[in-house]
C-alpha cells in the first residue's frame, strides 16, 4: 500500500470504530439522514436552478421576440428612410409647418434658416409621438434640443429641429 492510502485508512479508523459501535437502528437513521442530505444537496445545487430557468424561459423568450420584432421594424424604417429621395429646405419647412398646423393651437412654429423651433402647449403624448413621426419622415428633420415638461393636461415646452437642405 502506498502512504496516501495508509494515511486515509488511519484517519478513517476512528469514524469506522464509532460506526461499528452504533446499533443497527441508529445506523439506519444515519443512512437515511445522509440520503436525505444528498437529495437536498442535489435539489438545491442542480435541480432547482435549472427548474427556475426553465420556468422563466418562455417569458424571457417572449421579451426577446418582441425586442427582435421592434429592432427589425426600426431597421426596415431606417432602410426606407435611407432609400427615400432627399428633401429640400423649402419642402422640409412646408412639411414641418403642415405638421404644426395639424395640431392647431397646441403648436407654434418659428423658422430660422436650417432650424425650426416649435413651442408646444398642453399636447398629449400620442399626438406628440405622431407629430415627431411626421416631421421625421416627411421633413427628414432631426431633433437637436427638447425641453418638455409634463403637466396634468399634457406636455408643454420647446423642441428645436435641424432641417435638411440648409437655409432657404
Amino acid at each position: 500500500m502506498n502512504t496516501a492510502t495508509t494515511r486515509l485508512t488511519a484517519a478513517l479508523a476512528p469514524a469506522q470504530a464509532r460506526w461499528q459501535a452504533l446499533g443497527a437502528r441508529e445506523r439506519r437513521l444515519l443512512v437515511w439522514a445522509g440520503r436525505l442530505l444528498a437529495v437536498a444537496l442535489v435539489w438545491f445545487v442542480a435541480v432547482q436552478p435549472a427548474w427556475r430557468t426553465a420556468r422563466a424561459a418562455p417569458v424571457r423568450l417572449d421579451q426577446l421576440d418582441s425586442q427582435l420584432q421592434q429592432m427589425q421594424r426600426l431597421a426596415g424604417e431606417a432602410r426606407q428612410l435611407r432609400g427615400a429621395p432627399a428633401v429640400g429646405a423649402v419642402q422640409a419647412q412646408a412639411a414641418v409647418k403642415a405638421a404644426c398646423d395639424a395640431l392647431g393651437g397646441a403648436a407654434r412654429l418659428q423658422l430660422g434658416g436650417d432650424r425650426a423651433t416649435i413651442t408646444f402647449t398642453n399636447i398629449g403624448g400620442p399626438q406628440l409621438r405622431e407629430w415627431f413621426d411626421e416631421v421625421r419622415t416627411a421633413a427628414r428633420a432631426r431633433p437637436l434640443e427638447a425641453s418638455l415638461t409634463r403637466g396634468t393636461q399634457g406636455y408643454s415646452g420647446t423642441v428645436v429641429l435641424a432641417l435638411p437642405g440648409g437655409g432657404s
